[in-house]
C-alpha cells in the first residue's frame, strides 16, 4: 500500500522544478540551502541540475553544483546534464559542468557520442576525445 503523496508538497516540489527550468538560481539555491536536497529528482529522474543545464542556465547550474548537486547523475533515461547541454548547444553550460566535474564519458548517450552524433569537433577536442 502506497502512501498518497501531500498535494502541498508535490506542488512545492513543482514549484521549485519550474524555478530550474527558468534559471532563477537565487530562489532555487534558497530552497536548496533551507534543506531542499541539491539531487532532488522528479519523476523522470531529472534533477534540479539537469532541468536547469537544459535549459541553458550556467548560473544555475554553478550554484547547485556548489551546493553539492551530482554532476554526473544521470535521468531515468541515462542521459547526464552534460550530454543534455550538449545537445541543446549550451556552451556556458557546458563548460560549467565540466567545472564542476563533469565526465564527458558518462551516460548514455555520453556527451562525447553526443559530440560525435552532431559533428560538434570543438567539444571532442574540450572533452580530450578522439
Amino acid at each position: 500500500m502506497s502512501e498518497v503523496p501531500d498535494p502541498e508538497v508535490v506542488e512545492l516540489a513543482s514549484k521549485i522544478f519550474d524555478l530550474a527550468r527558468q534559471g532563477d538560481a537565487e530562489a532555487l539555491v534558497a530552497y536548496v540551502d533551507a534543506g531542499v536536497p541539491a539531487n532532488l529528482t522528479n519523476d523522470r529522474g531529472d534533477s534540479l541540475l539537469m532541468l536547469a543545464a537544459y535549459h541553458g542556465h550556467a548560473s544555475a547550474v554553478t550554484a547547485l553544483l556548489a551546493r553539492g548537486a551530482e554532476a554526473d547523475r544521470a535521468n531515468d533515461r541515462g542521459q547526464t546534464p552534460l550530454a543534455g547541454a550538449v545537445f541543446k548547444g549550451e556552451d556556458t553550460v557546458i563548460r560549467a559542468l565540466l567545472d564542476g566535474g563533469a565526465d564527458p564519458e558518462a551516460g548514455t548517450p555520453s556527451a562525447v557520442d553526443t559530440a560525435r552524433m552532431f559533428g560538434k569537433a570543438d567539444l571532442l577536442e574540450l572533452f580530450g576525445a578522439r
